[in-house]
């Protein structure tokens, strides 16, 4: 399953904090910025949700700036749908290869560091392929509106704001 990983504050100097968060097995280096409330990957024109799948990557992200939402689904989990909050300075998600997943920046953005690994097999044309829920019954059945609800994490450290 996914998981999240606390990384270690080594340093503080006046003003200054300097941490270690490597992932030993990283052996590539992704910077995803999103300019406001961005959606990736987009939502279809008719409104189903998309997903990445990484059949050959594992995904280590870390919030630098702003606020990310991620929407997991994984049919090898006990409970396949999950939704995780990351903010920046919290933990690393570790996505495991072979699950769909989605995310939503926060409405001022936000940029986000994945240390990810990746396979010797892995290509951009393998790894990034845009996954419709509408042409995958399964996937659109448990992130449906009538569907049981996402198992939640890392929401509680947020202010819920009413607009």
């Amino acid at each position: 399953m996914f998981e999240l990983l606390s990384y270690q504050k080594f340093r503080d100097t006046p003003k200054v904090r300097f941490f270690d968060i490597t992932i030993n097995e990283s052996n590539a280096r992704d910077l995803v910025f999103h300019d406001g409330p961005a959606v990736s990957p987009n939502d279809t024109p008719e409104g189903h949700w998309q997903f990445y799948l990484h059949p050959r990557q594992e995904d280590n992200l870390l919030a630098l700036s702003g606020g990310r939402t991620f929407y997991l689904v994984n049919f090898d989990w006990e409970y396949p749908f999950h939704m995780v909050r990351l903010e920046a300075g919290g933990d690393i998600l570790r996505i495991p290869p072979g699950t769909f997943h989605r995310s939503v920046s926060d409405p001022d953005g936000s940029l986000v560091l994945n240390q990810a690994v990746r396979y010797a097999s892995a290509t951009v044309e393998s790894e990034f392929r845009v996954y419709n829920s509408a042409d995958i019954p399964r996937l659109l059945q448990v992130t449906s509106n009538t569907a049981p609800p996402p198992k939640m994490h890392g929401f509680d450290k947020i202010s819920l704001r009413v607009a």
